[in-house]
């Protein structure tokens, strides 16, 4: 679980304390806990004001104070797309005559009266909140005192408005064409005494807002990711794996064995016929008994109880640990075996269905993604019609970091950035020509 969070005491001398609008991206690696998102409390659990993603995968708000409530949203509808960024926006206004809107959220620009509502209340007129005084304000984190959950995901442009009562539509807007909810990356707001603007470019927690309301890291380790609201990077399914078979984490980039049994991962963005050529790299953590195998699998083979490796199934192709390469439990010599700290480049060229593995920069087989249909080199040419996605083979001793071109390999940033020609995601070594990374802006090219 993550234990990084971010801090602030703001100034006790706000703008207004009964007005103040919240607004973040947001993208969760886990489901079914409690992830505080913006937290503020006295120093107890009587007085609070938090917002959060509830055990249920819910949203919910709440303003806790002198141990009763006043104000607490909670949604009908679950989020639970880890591949997906989220916009939320809070915006607490008790100022205001007309009771429901003194107390609003938004997800993906959807408000709390036209979301289905759990629950739905709202502060008396006049009562201030916990948020916007003179206490500690945290990020990712909840209350110090009574036990912390931890926020298990990326953030991305947090803005704080103290004084000013924004909506959702103040920081994104519906895309005309795709009917998406998209950020708007320079909002026209003002953030008054208490007001900040962090997280807008990679792991910045500089004020962006002209206040100097600097951020610190309270705790962990804060790291930078290409992975953005406008960019999502492919990531591995959390869906598709109990943590009695292997564990997930970093962002659901690194993957560790829990059994002896062989078990298989898999990405969240599947490619298919024509759809262009796309470049990943798999560093091997730990490979203590050889068998770990990397690669794709056709969709129809992804097994959602994990039993088995996916190169035993005939849509799996895969570069296993012994140098050769595998499909449908069969073996052939490819190229060299690889081991503990080697990197696996996958280039999979849809456009002509050929599959290259790359050892640490140097392509197997002489291989030769550029060569179009001719495939020099390739280690298969892959079945028509399907759908494949990035899947890797677990067993006892062995454990994996996916770069998709965020630029880690877990928490370790990669040591040398190579050349890449599409200008999307950052790798350890180049990526060939033509080639682009597995995330949005890579497929709509």
């Amino acid at each position: 679980m993550a234990t990084t969070y971010l801090n602030k005491t703001l100034s006790g001398s706000p703008t207004n304390n009964l007005k103040w609008t919240w607004s973040a991206w947001v993208k969760k690696t886990r489901n079914g806990i409690i992830q505080p998102l913006f937290y503020a409390d006295n120093g107890g659990s009587a007085n609070f004001t938090k917002i959060q993603f509830h055990d249920t995968d819910s949203v919910l708000a709440q303003n806790y104070v002198g141990s009763s409530t006043y104000g607490y949203k909670i949604t009908t509808p679950v989020y639970r797309d880890n591949n997906a960024w989220y916009h939320l926006v809070m915006r607490y206004d008790s100022a205001n005559s007309t009771e429901n809107q003194r107390f609003i959220i938004w997800v993906n620009g959807v408000d709390s009266g036209t979301l289905a509502m759990d629950s739905n209340t709202f502060p008396d007129q006049n009562r201030a909140s916990i948020i916007n005084a003179g206490n500690e304000h945290r990020i990712g984190r909840g209350n110090n005192n009574v036990g912390s959950n931890y926020f298990d995901g990326i953030m991305s442009h947090v803005h704080f408005c103290d004084g000013y009562a924004y909506s959702a539509s103040d920081f994104g807007s519906t895309d005309a064409t795709t009917g998406e909810w998209k950020i708007n990356t320079s909002p026209t707001v003002t953030y008054g005494t208490n007001g900040f603007f962090i997280l807008k470019d990679g792991n910045s927690v500089t004020d962006q807002s002209g206040n100097s309301n600097n951020f610190t890291v309270g705790a962990g380790t804060l790291t930078n990711t290409e992975d953005c609201p406008s960019n999502v990077f492919a990531t591995l399914n959390p869906l598709y794996y109990a943590a009695s078979q292997y564990t997930l984490s970093q962002g659901n980039n690194s993957i560790v064995y829990a059994t002896d049994s062989s078990r298989s991962g898999f990405g969240t963005i599947g490619m298919t016929d024509n759809l262009g050529k796309f470049y990943w790299e798999v560093k091997i953590v730990s490979d203590s008994n050889n068998k770990g195998a990397y690669g794709i699998c056709d969709d129809l083979y992804v097994d959602l109880n994990q039993t088995g490796a996916f190169i035993d199934y005939s849509g799996g192709y895969g570069y296993f640990a012994n140098g050769q390469s595998y499909n449908g439990g069969t073996g052939s010599s490819y190229g060299n075996a690889v081991t503990t700290g080697d990197i696996v480049g996958v280039a999979l060229d849809m456009d002509n269905r050929k599959l290259y593995f790359s050892k640490n920069g140097t392509w197997q087989n002489s291989g030769d993604p550029t060569s179009g249909s001719t495939g020099t080199g390739a280690a298969y040419t892959v079945a028509a019609g399907k759908t494949y996605l990035p899947a890797i083979r677990v067993r006892n001793g062995t454990n994996g970091a996916f770069n998709f071109g965020n630029g880690y390999f877990g928490t370790t940033a990669i040591s040398s950035e190579g050349t890449n020609a599409s200008g999307h995601g950052k790798f350890e070594y180049d990526v060939p020509t033509g080639y682009t990374a597995l995330c949005t802006k890579g497929l709509n090219e």
